[in-house]
């Protein structure tokens, strides 16, 4: 979301990253391309631009009110009127307020403490599992359930982004620990919970294929003899912790029947790769290689899907 200093608002929305990074760098450029004189006009602007935290905002206030500004002429009856002990009364309101904020506890210390429990989004997988007392999050499960009875045939499933307020909204619920029903009337739109489970897999701190094992996927998607290279994901696939293994297998099963139903909803491997790639797996440090690690993201997933029942079968080789 964009708010330029004339007061305009811009949502630019995408699932996929790299077209996120190249929006903001050339936004980043038009601004800095700007004669600084012209990017900020006045101090009132310059303080809503700038990032500020509670406390600033409050001392800003104080400084804001002492400034001159015109004003109607009952208005200014008013401030005439306005007795010294209301003063006081907004500066003692003002200084306790100030206090409360420095004072507040931190959102771990309310962890510890049983008052804010753990949330689903932005957790650890394991730690998901762990709360929900499975190796596959039950958040994930509703989801695939939800898409596979009323999404199949869906055209763009999984590419169309879905409103994301409403996201916001389902990713709240799901976090507060409510009762969900993804058959709830708020929730009918299908892109809203393939939006939701997108961002659940995007938000976890480390992706769905760890990044200890990046490297590895990286160069067995490289090995030319294709049933080599089956052989190389296959074993790398297996030897992933149980949530990991247990969560991409019932997910690539999902996206299997989803490419299964390609003449329909137009999403073959190849879009399904390019939709999840960069978000299932990425390098814990990007680097250069930004652009050729997509590609290989796209193509490990989109591989997986077309050869799903070589690499999770459960017969040894």
């Amino acid at each position: 979301q964009i708010t330029t200093v004339s007061g305009n608002e811009f949502l630019l929305q995408s699932d996929i990253d790299f077209l996120i990074l190249d929006w903001f760098h050339a936004i980043k450029n038009a601004i800095d391309r700007l004669p600084k004189e012209q990017r900020i006009t006045s101090r009132n602007l310059e303080f809503k631009l700038r990032r500020s935290s509670s406390i600033e905002l409050l001392n800003n206030l104080d400084t804001e009110s002492k400034e001159p500004k015109p004003e109607h002429r009952k208005s200014l009856i008013f401030r005439l009127n306005y007795s010294a002990s209301d003063t006081n009364d907004r500066n003692r309101v003002k200084s306790r307020l100030k206090k409360f904020i420095s004072r507040r506890p931190s959102l771990k210390t309310l962890q510890e403490k049983g008052l804010i429990k753990d949330q689903i989004f932005g957790s650890h997988l394991h730690v998901v599992c762990e709360h929900d007392k499975s190796t596959v999050p039950q958040f994930v499960k509703l989801c695939i359930t939800a898409v596979e009875k009323r999404g199949l045939d869906v055209d763009g499933i999984y590419r169309v982004s879905g409103n994301l307020a409403t996201i916001q909204k389902l990713r709240f619920v799901v976090n507060q620990e409510e009762k969900l029903n993804l058959d709830d009337s708020q929730w009918e739109d299908i892109h809203v919970v393939t939006g939701a489970l997108k961002m659940f897999f995007r938000e976890l701190p480390e992706p769905l294929f760890p990044y200890s094992s990046f490297e590895q996927f990286v160069e067995a998607i490289k090995i030319q003899d294709n049933a080599t290279r089956i052989k190389s994901i296959r074993s790398l696939v297996k030897k992933l912790p149980r949530p990991n293994y247990d969560t991409m297998k019932i997910l690539f099963e999902h996206l299997q029947k989803i490419a299964a139903k390609e003449s329909v909803n137009l999403m073959s491997t190849q879009s399904l790769g390019i939709v999840f790639g960069p978000t299932l797996l990425r390098p814990e440090k990007e680097t250069g290689n930004m652009a050729v690690h997509m590609l290989y993201q796209n193509q490990i997933v989109e591989l997986m899907l077309s050869e799903y029942s070589k690499i999770f079968s459960s017969e040894e080789d």
